[in-house]
């Protein structure tokens, strides 16, 4: 399956669309269809019915409303420098690191992480 470079819990900028200039949090991410969903980004109206529940009790309907997921390539990564949002992309690179294995034993090996390149001083 494609990774992409947007997590979950991310703040990303809205690059296209309707709701272009927004700022929000990333709140699922589908890498199978390379879409997100944005807090309060692409807005949907959906109308429910009242559902009877087994106790006796109904949920209540009515007209919902809720995030619908957008494309990835229509948004970026936001990062804070100097207390200001501001763009960037995001890298990987390979740290070192010591690792366990079950019988007590350690070896040295590698793992990749996820850095946003302006958000760091070089």
């Amino acid at each position: 399956m494609k990774s992409l470079k947007i997590k979950k819990g991310d703040r990303v900028k809205v690059i296209a669309g309707n709701d272009k200039g927004t700022i929000g949090e990333v709140l699922s991410v589908d890498p199978a269809r390379e879409r997100v969903v944005v807090q309060g980004v692409n807005i949907r109206k959906h109308h429910r019915r009242d559902t009877p529940n087994p106790d006796g009790s109904a949920n209540k309907g009515g007209i919902i409303s809720s995030e619908a997921p957008i494309h990835v390539s229509n948004v970026q990564l936001v990062t804070k420098v100097d207390g200001e949002d501001v763009v960037t992309r995001a890298g990987y690179r390979r740290v070192d690191v010591t690792k366990r294995r079950p019988d007590g034993s350690e070896y040295a090996a590698q793992r990749s992480v996820r850095y946003l390149k302006k958000g760091e001083a070089k």
